[in-house]
C-alpha cells in the first residue's frame, strides 16, 4: 500500500547562485559524502529531500541533516535515514529516482506501508 508519494524539479544554475548567496545553506541541507558531490548531483539531492518530505507530509518529522542520500555498489541511489526522520518511516519502504539534464534535476520519492 502506498503510504506517500513526492516529486521535486529543480534548476541547477538557480540552486547553485542560492548556495553561493548563502555559504552556510550548503552545509545546513548536506552531510557526509554528499558535501564532496558536483553541484548537479547536490541539486538532485535537494530535490530528493524536498520529495521525501512531500511524500512524508509531516513537517515536524522531517530534518534536513537526518537524510543523507548515498550510492549502492550498483549506483542506485537510496536514503540513509536516522533521528526523527527515521523513526517516523520506521518499518515503511522508501523508493528514490534521481535525474539531471538540461540544467533540470528531479527526484521522485514514493513511501510504501
Amino acid at each position: 500500500m502506498i503510504f506517500g508519494i513526492g516529486i521535486d524539479v529543480v534548476d541547477i544554475a538557480r540552486f547553485e547562485e542560492s548556495l553561493q548567496r548563502t555559504p552556510n545553506l550548503k552545509g545546513r541541507l548536506f552531510k557526509g559524502s554528499e558535501l564532496e558531490r558536483p553541484i548537479h548531483s547536490l541539486a538532485a539531492r535537494f530535490a530528493a529531500k524536498e520529495a521525501i518530505a512531500k511524500a512524508m507530509d509531516s513537517k515536524e518529522n522531517f530534518h534536513w541533516q537526518d537524510i543523507e542520500i548515498i550510492n549502492l555498489a550498483t549506483g542506485k541511489p537510496t536514503f540513509e535515514l536516522s533521528g526523527a526522520t527515521a523513526a517516523f518511516l520506521q518499518g515503511k519502504k522508501v523508493h528514490l529516482t534521481l535525474s539531471h539534464d538540461a540544467g533540470i534535476a528531479s527526484a521522485m520519492v514514493v513511501i510504501e506501508e
